[in-house]
């Protein structure tokens, strides 16, 4: 008997989830494969024992940039080495002997500063029984004459003056020989001790408080010659005493007037 479609029964109607269904699938199949952007990357499957492991077997150089290390072992940390002997023999002496040396060295200086604190306060006084040296009589013009006794000398110096002062005792012919070499004569003296002031006196040690006769004469000479003071005690004509004070003034020395 045949039946026209619509006569058909809906059990004899096609099955859609069967052919029909089967027959997409069998189209999903046979569609070619979509195109890939180009630099993309597929996934790649694990390996069975990679995937079952988890763990990274990609070399350093292989790993992402940036990724953290794997972490070390719990027993592989070096342990802390020990210093060589040498070592230890070089640096603990060196501990204790350099503070030893720096107090044995501020010792020695505390004592070399007292010592010259002693220098400079006995250079504040007269000194007895040496002559000024070459070079001192020669910038102060002091030509103390030869034979002379009693000599003494003190230098004093500031940042624009330098002063020597002198004595000694000497001869008559002595005394004309000195004050010849030093531009002056006899003759020019004049009576009266005051040529040398209070303050130079004082800073020599000097008083002249004598029965004398004292005469004196002070000299200004211009340019870089040095000045004198100069008082003689005549108590005794034949073994005359001579105080002398010779300035160098840096300031007038300069200017030359």
């Amino acid at each position: 008997m045949t039946t026209s479609p619509d006569q058909r029964t809906p059990d004899s109607a096609p099955d859609q989830h069967g052919q029909d269904g089967l027959g997409t699938e069998h189209a999903a199949d046979q569609r070619p494969p979509e195109p890939r952007a180009a630099g993309t990357r597929t996934a790649e499957p694990l390996a069975p024992e990679q995937g079952a492991r988890g763990a990274d077997t990609r070399t350093p150089k292989q790993r992402r940039p940036g990724a953290a290390p794997a972490p070390a072992a719990a027993g592989s940390a070096a342990a802390p080495r020990d210093l060589p002997r040498w070592v230890r023999w070089t640096v603990l002496p060196l501990l204790v002997l350099v503070p030893l040396g720096y107090v044995i060295i501020s010792a020695q200086q505390s004592r070399e500063s007292g010592e010259s604190k002693q220098q400079e306060a006995a250079s504040r006084h007269m000194t007895f029984g040496y002559y000024p040296s070459a070079l001192q009589q020669r910038i102060y013009e002091m030509p103390i004459p030869y034979g002379a006794a009693h000599v003494g000398y003190l230098e004093t110096n500031s940042w624009d003056t330098s002063v020597l002062y002198t004595q000694f005792t000497t001869t008559a012919g002595g005394l004309d020989t000195f004050l010849a070499k030093v531009g002056t004569s006899r003759e020019a003296l004049h009576a009266g001790a005051s040529d040398i002031s209070a303050s130079q006196a004082r800073a020599a040690g000097w008083t002249f408080t004598g029965p004398g006769p004292w005469t004196g004469i002070s000299m200004h000479k211009p340019g870089d010659k040095p000045d004198h003071a100069i008082t003689v005690d005549l108590h005794d004509p034949d073994v005359p005493t001579v105080y002398v004070v010779s300035t160098v003034n840096f300031q007038h020395g300069f200017r030359g007037n």
